[in-house]
Order: C-alpha cells, then structure tokens, then sequence
C-alpha cells in the first residue's frame, strides 16, 4: 500500500530539521550559579562538580565576566562566609560574602543579571536552613531573618532575589519587607517546588552547608507528591512570587510540565548539581558523550515547559548553541 504520510520527509535534511523543530533552547534560557567565599585570589575547586569553583569576589568578577563574554545573560550567587552562628547574622551582614559579590559583580559586568539565593543553610552554623528550637526547625521565626537577608541583597544591587529555604509564607514576607524599603519593583523567583532529593550531594560540598543532624525532609516536598508541588506554587502566586521554580529538574520533569500547564507565570528549574555532576563524571570515563547528553537533557527540561534553567552546563551549553 502506497503510504501518503511520510513523517521522515520532515526529516531529510539538517536544514528542514531546524526548521520545524518544536523546541529551542538559547543563551537566553540559561543562568549560571556561582558560589563565592572569603578572601582573595581564591579558586577553590568543588571535587565533586568538575569545573565549578568555590571563588573569592576579585575571583568571582573574572568569572562574572566571562558569562557575559559567552553570552549567558544571569547569575545566581550562592554564599560561603567565614563565620557561621545559629542566627545567621552574616547571611544578612551588609559586608556578607554574598553582598560584596554582587556590589563587585554589578560594578564590573553591569551587563550582568545577577539574582541572589536567599536561604540560611550557608550561615546556620547547624546547617539547616532556618532557626531550630527544640531539634526542629521554626518557620515564623525563621522568616524575619529571611527579609533581612533577601532586603541586604537588594540594597547591594542584586536585582532579583530566589528564596530557596520553603518556609511557609516567607514570600509574603519577603515581597512585603522588599515594598516596605521602596524595592517594588524587584522580582522574586521563588523555589516553589523544591524537593528532599538524593541529587543535591555535591552541592552541599560547594556550599558547605550539609545539615550537623537530621535532615530537610521536615521542609522539603516530598519527591512522591505532585500535587503538592501544584498546590505550593499556588500559595507562592498568591504571595506575590514573580517566578516560579523546580528543583531538581531532571527527575521532576512532569512536575514541570504540570507547573506550567496550570499556571501563567514563567516557570524555572534548577537543573542540580548531582544531574551535572553524574554526565560529568561519566563523561570523564568515557560511558557518554557529555556534549550530546547534556544538550539533550537541556532540551527536555526546556520542552517540558521551563522558561529558565539555572545549570552548571551553561557555560559549556552555549558555545554549542
């Protein structure tokens, strides 16, 4: 029988395929942590995240330049200070590390987009993110150090805060201590949907902000729930979040696609450092082929619906982009 669809003529050249591809991805999607520290002429290697440093801020602002030299359009700063304390004090310090990156960053690379991560779990000195009373976390409590924390951030120029902690209610709390100072026009990218996952390993080895007990399981969704997470981007909405994130992004694919389905707000996911670390580490050995993995990975997160991908592959992502 003579067949009249032929979906692979659609199929036939690199050309046409560009053509008619249903997803693209470009610089433009992409941002790019960093995580900065003390000191000076400091590039700290993360062993378990090849290629990402921990860097101090004359380190950081090469680095900030570079992004923009490769065309990644933001960064999102993570802090390790040098003293830790179970009130966080240097998280909202006005001389913080992360605030001296960004008065650095926006002096240099003004080109530069820069968001801050607005979490206490760097400067807790038990390494939760939020105050403890009685071995558990405190939510009320723990949310006027978060508006002081998101507040110093802002005043040192950052222009968007991301409040990664999931206390209940602290984008309200943020949103209201941002207007209150005159910041009314500052976004906030809440981590709505942030999951207890197994891939944020390294990443508390570049944060050094592995928890001294327990775990964040008592805060953190629980990755058996979607929705949850539908219900948690609600309330993050209604409190006035500008964008809403996932994280990880890999496993939660179709916590993405629901996200963005159910919602008209421009949606993120945090692509983590285990889900770059894992392609690195196998690419390292020579089981897959790390450009077109993660090429492939980017382009499914995007297809599921993400507007933005914070991801340690940006760097290498765009020079093949």
């Amino acid at each position: 029988m003579f067949q009249l669809k032929r979906p692979m003529r659609l199929r036939s050249s690199a050309e046409l395929r560009k053509m008619v591809r249903e997803t693209t991805l470009s610089p433009s999607n992409l941002v790019y942590p960093l995580f900065t520290t003390c000191g000076r002429n400091v590039k700290r290697p993360i062993g378990s995240m090849p290629g990402c440093f921990q860097e101090s801020t004359d380190e950081i602002v090469k680095s900030a330049r570079q992004l923009r030299d490769l065309g990644i359009p933001a960064t999102i700063l993570f802090g390790i200070p040098e003293h830790k304390d179970e009130r966080a004090s240097t998280a909202y310090a006005p001389d913080g590390v992360v605030q001296e990156a960004v008065k650095a960053i926006r002096d240099a690379v003004p080109e530069l987009y820069v968001i801050t991560d607005v979490c206490l779990c760097e400067y807790m000195s038990h390494g939760h993110c939020g105050v403890i009373s009685n071995g558990c976390i405190v939510n009320d409590p723990t949310l006027e150090l978060l508006q002081k924390t998101a507040v110093s951030h802002i005043k040192a120029g950052a222009h968007m805060v991301a409040p990664s902690d999931m206390m209940d209610g602290r984008v309200y709390a943020i949103r209201t201590a941002l207007d209150k100072e005159g910041f009314v026009s500052t976004p906030i990218m809440s981590y709505a949907a942030k999951y207890a996952s197994a891939f944020y390993g390294p990443f508390r080895e570049a944060a050094a902000s592995t928890p001294q007990f327990g775990d964040r399981r008592q805060h953190q969704m629980d990755p058996a729930n979607r929705r949850e997470a539908l219900k948690e981007v609600a309330l993050d909405i209604e409190e006035g979040a500008d964008i809403v994130m996932i994280k990880p992004a890999l496993a939660y694919l179709d916590v993405i696609s629901a996200v963005k389905e159910a919602f008209d707000v421009p949606v993120a996911a945090y692509n983590v450092s285990g889900e770059y670390s894992m392609v690195a580490a196998a690419a390292e050995r020579g089981w897959l082929d790390y450009n077109g993995v993660m090429m492939e990975i980017l382009l499914s997160i995007k297809r599921a619906g993400a507007d933005i991908i914070i991801t340690y592959f940006a760097r290498d992502a765009v020079q093949l982009l």
